[in-house]
């Protein structure tokens, strides 16, 4: 994630803000252009009603207003072109939410929602195809977030298209109550949307895209039962060796899980060297474009998949180095060895062939 800057002040704001903490201007996130923008000259009505009054902040910037979810709730601070719908890019995702006049759900909807913005920002960086499910869509994508009971239990997952929450996992005591339990190392909301989505990706690109034979010489064929894997993976649990093969121990239960668990932790690296590069942080080993190569898009802090596994590994020494220096434990908990690498190298070349594929079908910010 990068920088952004406020356009009035300079003074320095984050993906998350709607206001500027040092002038106080309103500010709106444009994901077409991946910037931050200053409301101030758009009518006070825009920046503090539920009107939907267009916003034009520049000539070349089309007219925009406020998210339906920005405007009523406060709670998302992107910007839609005018033209489209009510809600932004990443609200209009989520088919389904919880009851929010629940003070607790509320909470809990409003921190999904954040992390789910995140996710877009890097789909949208890899230009990677976000289309909303729709009968006209049907290989489009969902959300839902959902609040169970003891009587109807909400399982967290990923279904034709439908990413399904359970919003208990925005509760930091519920979370890490679960994380302890099932012996992670991470577990996040932003993890699990990242997860989630690997297995939408699965779907498009290695099955719809012609990718099963090179994914089963990679991941194994997922073709094996996957009621008898997950069976045998919580009765007997991973096989011993498994952090010699897997990025996780779930991963080891099954192929479709190892591709989501590797998949999620190649966004992971994407995200999180992005924010590095945009607060200073040399990496060891500068990014060096081959001859001829085509980049996903200039935001990213690295170029090839070279370049992008050897900064991660001198960004983790130093997130794990300043956490111990803390007395806290690591940031980053995960061992990557050949085997992983090599998976993370094969989502690496299908995302660069997704990027090409999804740059003339998808309707998708450009970055």
């Amino acid at each position: 994630m990068k920088l952004f800057s406020c356009e009035h002040c300079g003074q320095t704001v984050y993906f998350e803000n709607s206001r500027c903490v040092s002038c106080g201007e309103a500010l709106g996130y444009v994901p077409e252009s991946a910037s931050m923008i200053v409301l101030g000259d758009a009518p006070a009505a825009v920046a503090s009603t539920n009107t939907t009054a267009s916003i034009t902040a520049t000539p070349e910037l089309p007219p925009h207003h406020r998210c339906r979810n920005g405007r009523e709730h406060d709670a998302c601070n992107w910007l839609v072109p005018t033209a489209d719908h009510d809600y932004c890019a990443s609200c209009e995702l989520s088919e389904i939410i919880p009851d929010l006049s629940d003070a607790h759900n509320d909470q809990a909807w409003r921190r999904i929602e954040a992390a789910k913005r995140r996710l877009l920002y890097t789909l949208f960086a890899l230009k990677l195809p976000v289309t909303r499910k729709s009968p006209g869509a049907p290989d489009g994508l969902a959300f839902r977030f959902l609040a169970g009971t003891d009587d109807a239990p909400v399982m967290t997952g990923h279904a034709d298209g439908v990413i399904t929450l359970n919003i208990a996992e925005a509760d930091f005591a519920f979370r890490e109550n679960m994380r302890e339990k099932m012996g992670e190392g991470y577990r996040t909301v932003l993890g699990h949307l990242r997860h989630e989505i690997g297995h939408y990706y699965w779907d498009r690109l290695v099955r719809d895209g012609g990718q099963l034979d090179a994914f089963r010489a990679v991941f194994g064929d997922e073709r094996a039962s996957y009621e008898a894997a997950l069976e045998r993976h919580y009765g007997a649990g991973p096989p011993a060796d498994w952090g010699e093969r897997f990025i996780s121990a779930y991963a080891s239960m099954h192929p479709w899980e190892d591709w989501a668990e590797t998949w999620a932790h190649y966004l992971h690296m994407v995200d999180t060297l992005e924010t590095a590069k945009s607060h200073g942080l040399t990496v060891r080993a500068p990014a060096a474009q081959r001859p001829g190569e085509k980049i996903a898009t200039d935001r990213l802090a690295f170029f090839d998949f070279d370049s992008l596994t050897t900064g991660w590994t001198a960004v983790t020494l130093a997130l794990n180095s300043l956490n111990r220096s803390m007395g806290m434990k690591d940031a980053y908990p995960f061992v990557i060895t050949a085997p992983v690498l090599e998976k993370l190298r094969f989502v690496h070349e299908l995302v660069r062939g997704g990027a090409e594929q999804g740059a003339n079908r998808a309707l998708q910010p450009a970055a």
